[in-house]
């Protein structure tokens, strides 16, 4: 594979060639260790954390001009790949994108990955997949990835790992305000603005963002409003709490299959969505305890031009509390209760006479304890049990253990093995015609261990984690007595290796890079076989400029006997120019290789696209 010998060439340049030729004393140094995760429930260093947990922080997010958050998140974490519909947009239905696939768990379904706000899970009470259109990459501080089950700590759906988006808060008084706009491609335009405020104990952070497309295919056009409010008040020194709130209103249309796959192409169907978020939470931070008791409601409409029609609602508890009795040692007691589910019909089946498809609701409880140890300021040893009883499948045991090591200053070795699971969802059970009440919860057992090494007074951080994940009851659709159903499949082997590596050459001058490997004995729909990337930024006076390639190979669109896969290089650009403090604008390009290539079978993405904004700081 010639592209894949270009990356590990270009990984190797980093390590090995490149030097810090100026003045050592000119180079920012950054030490992962000081690096600080909350994905896990509480606030600890991510070297203390034996999960796998990558960090991307505001500067590459906000770097990379995307509207969208999810696909930013795909370039950068090594492992994760989320397709893509075209320009703008992922829709749902046929046609649809969004797909998240971590580690080859995931994809389709799009129910194993996670996704929290926050802390707060995200996803649609019927379906129970997230929705990608939600998440705004300008309301972003940063998120974290676990990489890997992490169902000890949110149960069902986080059996591939999980996503959590911290949204941006006012930390200083005063007012902070941002604005873009942007137009490209295929009348394409991108809006934002968003602003923060504090004054003495309140902070509130408040955004809204409009995109629209015309699309780069007939019957494509696509566009979004959305609009966020985080709002927060410390009471005292010891607690506070934060109120969210969102509200998101998109429409789409399904172009229909190319006729590359089809002799005509016949448009699908288009969509109207309403979706919605709250949640309330208070916090609370002693010197020998901290934790969190949070209330959140995710609710939805969703109508199609085909008569189908649903309202969906999720919403529960969350309530954890972590204790530090001794010196490095936390116990961290939890306790969840959620329900899900919602109203599904099509109002023009049975020749107009409506069908209703279900109107149920699930509820889930879990309670939990995990301990954290450290010894010797080397070592930390972390198990964790988790007892999970659903309304549908009865009681689920989910265990965990794990270390991290700091074999020496600037090396830390991690370990660890954990189970995921998932329970199938009301689609999966009741609605359409795979439907299948007598399925059974999908499970497996991951292995893993990582090693992290920092060079160059810290500026070159290198990251290998191997994975193994064993499972079983994975739910494909199966025929059986000629017609489609759900089925529990048996067992599946998953295996890789993931890297990832950072360097700062100096203050101007910036490498990162990843690529993984995944080895499946049963391959999953939206994971590619090998995932690359790697990306450069330079700032010279009040110029940024930024190159990067991404390179997917035998990524699946088919599985089966005889599955389709696709393998293809993208080339992306950025040049910003700063005009002053307050402005700056930017023109980037996409698939500047023009490639002709498809993520999602029978629906080409476009070729070369530009675009130009302006931003704005106040």
């Amino acid at each position: 594979m010639k592209q894949f010998s270009i990356f590990i060439s270009l990984f190797l340049f980093i390590y090995t060639n490149v030097r810090a030729q100026e003045d050592q004393d000119s180079i920012k140094t950054y030490d992962l260790n000081e690096v600080i995760v909350t994905a896990t429930k509480t606030r600890v260093t991510r070297n203390n954390v034996p999960l796998t947990v990558s960090v991307i922080d505001r500067i590459e997010i906000e770097e990379s001009s995307e509207s969208a958050l999810l696909p930013v998140l795909s370039e950068q974490i090594p492992g994760l790949f989320v397709t893509e519909r075209g320009v703008t947009g992922f829709g749902v239905s046929d046609g649809s994108a969004g797909r998240i696939s971590l580690r080859g768990v995931g994809g389709d379904p799009n129910t194993q990955v996670l996704v929290l706000l926050n802390g707060n899970p995200q996803y649609m009470g019927i379906f129970g997949h997230p929705m990608a259109d939600a998440y705004i990459a300008s309301d972003v501080e940063r998120v974290e990835v676990i990489r890997g089950p992490a169902s000890v700590l949110y149960g069902s759906n986080a059996m591939g790992g999980v996503i959590n988006i911290i949204t941006k808060e006012q930390i200083k008084d005063g007012f902070k305000g941002n604005a873009r706009a942007m137009y490209g491609s295929y009348n394409t335009q991108k809006y934002m603005a968003n602003g923060g405020f504090k004054k003495g104990r309140f902070n509130v952070f408040a955004g809204v963002n409009h995109d629209r497309t015309d699309g780069h295919r007939d019957s494509s056009d696509f566009s979004i409003t959305n609009g966020y409010i985080r709002a927060g008040l410390k009471f005292n020194e010891h607690f506070n709490s934060t109120l969210d709130f969102s509200l998101a209103q998109f429409e789409a249309t399904d172009p229909g299959m190319d006729t590359s796959v089809t002799e005509e192409v016949k448009a699908g169907e288009a969509i109207d969505i309403f979706r919605g978020m709250g949640a309330f939470v208070l916090n609370n931070q002693f010197d020998r305890f901290n934790g969190s008791a949070r209330f959140f409601y995710n609710f939805g409409i969703h109508e199609i031009t085909d008569g189908f029609r649903s309202q969906d609602n999720n919403y529960g508890l969350v309530v954890y509390e972590a204790m530090n009795f001794f010196k490095g040692n936390t116990i961290t007691l939890g306790a969840d209760l959620k329900n899900y589910g919602g109203f599904a019909e099509n109002i023009k089946a049975m020749n107009g006479a409506g069908m209703v498809f279900t109107d149920t609701t699930v509820y889930e409880a879990a309670g939990y304890v995990l301990v954290q140890q450290e010894f010797f300021e080397k070592l930390t040893l972390n198990g964790g049990f988790r007892m999970e009883y659903n309304e549908m499948f009865g009681a689920e045991p989910v265990p965990s253990a794990g270390f991290a090591y700091r074999a020496l200053r600037n090396t830390v070795i991690k370990g660890s093995v954990s189970k995921g699971f998932r329970s199938p969802t009301i689609r999966e059970l009741f609605m359409f015609r795979p439907a299948n009440a007598d399925l059974q919860p999908e499970k497996m057992i991951n292995y893993e261990a990582t090693i992290s090494q920092q060079f160059l007074k810290n500026s070159l951080s290198l990251e290998l984690t191997v994975f193994k994940a064993k499972g079983e009851n994975l739910i494909k659709i199966l025929p059986e007595g000629g017609q489609p159903k759900n089925v529990n499949t048996g067992e599946f082997d998953n295996s890789g290796i993931e890297v990832a590596a950072n360097y700062h050459l100096n203050r101007d001058l910036s490498f990162n890079a990843n690529y993984s490997f995944i080895s499946m004995d049963d391959p999953v729909i939206a994971t590619p076989e090998h995932k690359a990337y790697i990306s450069g930024t330079y700032k010279f006076d009040n110029f940024t400029f930024n190159l990067s390639l991404q390179g997917i190979y035998d990524l699946y669109l088919t599985t089966g006997d005889d599955p389709i896969k696709e393998s293809y290089t993208l080339l992306n650009s950025r040049i910003g120019y700063k005009i002053n403090k307050s402005i700056d604008i930017f023109i980037k390009g996409e698939n500047l290789f023009n490639k002709d290539y498809q993520v999602n079978y029978g629906y080409p993405m476009p070729g070369i696209i530009i675009f130009g904004g302006l931003n704005l700081h106040l």
